[in-house]
């Protein structure tokens, strides 16, 4: 299948774009962060930030296209440039994806659960509390008890100082984290992007929204509208059952005897925006995805024929590990020419696009970030080969989601319950590791539960929009370190502020509750019941890993070969593919068709429908999480 082209600014640095987007960007990421926690968090209306687009940054964008136009005819002056928004679109991004379901929300909901919540009949007090560092946790009650109770407020002078010192210590080590990603997606996305050219299909629909002509075209509006009175008309009758919906997101059954049984609950989940995403994805990366979901319940019902249920058989998670770190070491071998040369800092740029710093710069940015994590995790009280083995497996993990996100441009990529930390732990067990080992891993929790709002993917995609759009690197990467230092502080804002009024207790969603208990009650087994190694795990992640390989081995070798190891570690234990497998089933058939019998040029007409369908239900979406907020009800959400 042919690659979509970017509709975008000519490739030449450009001076429209200057500081005023940073400002803009700077003024909305607070907003845009407490109005994801209130969707996540409080209403639990739906969870944008797992969606590898997120909805609410899309929402921000169109309304400033809004003003634009209003601006563009009584005060050009003041209109923004296409580069300009696309900058405000990355920072919004980078932020979001930090603050969200997968990062943040957990980090603030653990930093107090282990004193607040611990009892005789659990005994954390004298299992691991000795083992948590005071400087990165809140031990006073007295502090706590508006966070968890509400009907208080965060800006008094005893609870901004009980949260002072974490805050800002996890803010250093979060920011450097992150600040760790950006230089490693500086590495990669020259080979990736202007080397091998890898797709994007995430950031189509920012690009061409932004474009000149995308708001006149028909098919949009036909896509658009289509969608968006789908949605008006589900959300009334989510607030006003009288009024029938339309249809539901997704129909579920199951199979009530051995052996199909053990494949659970099968949805068939009907998401426009995951057809209009899904349009944008590769041919074979589609069917490959829709296959490998089959793969994994067949091996379920295979388990079921051999008595292997309730025994871990297949271990899809940890297949799932390995695969990402196939994934990883192809990166590396394909890049081994560029990476070679980085270390010799004898790069050669075969492009008239700037580079963001100097090979030797990078490098030495590099090296400190990781001697800061290093420096950090060892005055927690870890082991030096721990930091090292569990950094190294999770930026090759990081490494390995940007790479998929750029070739695949999967709606989702979560891999629950098997970061770095249980790896270790099967390999090894946890009597090697240490209580100080393992109470840092419950911290580390909130970047290893699930994977899906992880924010390297959204860095690199940001420098691909830079260097297509014309925007220097140089100052693409400024906006996006600003971003994340702006975002993190809002978020800590938005994440202790909120509870303090409404109380993680009471009128707030428990998911809080949930997050920061699922990281202490781990410890809790691990250090009253230690495990033996799992060798049967270790032994599926390397299966994991050398199917991957093998795979690639084969396109490699055959052209026609139609299965991708992007799309196989996209579905090992994931959540998500359970909802949004149907979706892409279906349209995987319509662009096999579409292709078949229009060819290109029917595919390229086709394309703005797809995108009016994202775009229209990402619209009403947002729309109706504002009304929520507004009137403090439940309202309709367009994801589970």
């Amino acid at each position: 299948m042919p690659h979509t082209k970017l509709i975008l600014s000519p490739s030449k640095p450009s001076s429209s774009v200057g500081w005023r987007s940073i400002a803009i960007g700077i003024i909305l990421i607070p907003l845009n962060c407490y109005w994801i926690t209130y969707i996540e968090l409080v209403q639990y209306s739906a969870q944008p930030t797992i969606v590898s687009l997120i909805f609410t940054v899309v929402f921000n964008i169109l309304v400033l296209m809004g003003f634009n136009r209003v601006f563009k005819r009584f005060l050009p002056r003041l209109a923004l440039s296409q580069g300009e928004l696309l900058v405000i679109y990355v920072m919004l991004s980078v932020a979001s994806a930090t603050a969200g379901h997968s990062m943040m929300e957990i980090l603030v909901s653990t930093l107090g659960h282990a004193f607040w919540f611990a009892t005789p009949e659990n005994d954390w007090k004298d299992l691991f509390w000795r083992y948590i560092p005071s400087w990165l946790a809140v031990s006073d009650t007295g502090v706590l008890s508006g966070y968890y109770e509400g009907d208080s407020t965060l800006h008094t002078k005893q609870h901004l100082l009980g949260w002072l010192t974490p805050v800002m210590n996890w803010f250093a080590f979060l920011f450097t984290l992150l600040f760790v990603m950006v230089c490693i997606t500086v590495i990669v996305r020259k080979p990736w992007t202007e080397d091998e050219k890898l797709a994007y299909p995430i950031i189509q629909l920012p690009a061409r929204m932004t474009s000149a002509g995308f708001f006149t075209n028909r098919l949009m509006w036909i896509g658009f509208g289509l969608v968006a009175a789908f949605d008006v008309i589900n959300g009334l009758h989510h607030v006003f059952p009288a009024i029938p919906s339309v249809y539901e997101k997704a129909y579920r059954f199951r199979f009530t005897e051995k052996p199909f049984s053990a494949m659970g609950w099968l949805r068939l989940g009907i998401y426009p925006f995951v057809l209009g995403i899904g349009f944008l994805i590769p041919l074979d990366l589609l069917f490959s995805t829709w296959f490998f979901f089959w793969v994994w319940k067949g091996q379920q019902v295979v388990g079921s024929m051999m008595g292997l249920e309730g025994t871990g058989y297949p271990y899809v998670n940890y297949q799932g590990f390995g695969a990402y770190m196939g994934i990883f070491f192809i990166a590396i071998w394909r890049g081994r020419k560029y990476l070679q040369n980085l270390l010799g800092a004898n790069v050669q740029s075969t492009s008239t696009r700037d580079e963001p710093v100097s090979p030797r710069l990078l490098l030495l940015a590099l090296v400190a970030g990781v001697a800061f994590l290093t420096f950090f995790c060892l005055r927690a009280g870890m082991s030096l080969w721990a930091v090292l083995v569990f950094f190294g497996l999770y930026f090759a993990f990081s490494t390995a989601v940007s790479r998929m996100r750029a070739e695949l441009g999967s709606p989702m990529h979560d891999l629950h319950y098997t970061g770095p930390e249980r790896v270790m732990v099967a390999a090894v067990g946890t009597r090697p590791l240490g209580p100080n080992n393992l109470s840092m891993f419950s911290f580390f929790w909130f970047f290893t539960r699930t994977f899906d709002s992880h924010p390297m993917p959204h860095q690199l995609e940001g420098f691909k929009l830079a260097s297509t759009a014309g925007i220097r690197s140089r100052f693409m990467l400024f906006a996006i370190l600003i971003a994340l230092c702006v975002g993190i502080l809002s978020q800590f804002w938005a994440l202790i502020s909120i509870p303090y009024r409404l109380g993680a207790l009471h009128e707030m969603s428990r998911v809080p509750i949930i997050y920061g208990s699922e990281p202490w009650t781990q410890l809790q087994k691990w250090l009253a019941h230690p495990l033996a190694p799992d060798y049967w795990a270790l032994g599926f992640t390397g299966i994991g890993l050398l199917f991957a390989l093998f795979l690639m081995l084969m396109r490699m070798k055959f052209f026609w070969f139609p299965f991708h190891p992007a799309a196989y570690a996209t579905v090992c234990g994931s959540w998500a593919v359970n909802y949004i497998w149907f979706s892409l089933g279906i349209v995987w058939v319509l662009k096999l068709l579409l292709l078949k019998y229009g060819g290109r040029n029917a595919h390229r007409k086709a394309m703005p429908f797809f995108l009016g369908l994202i775009l229209g239900q990402f619209t009403v979406g947002s729309v109706w999480t504002i009304l929520g907020m507004v009137f403090n009800i439940p309202t309709y959400g367009i994801w589970p």
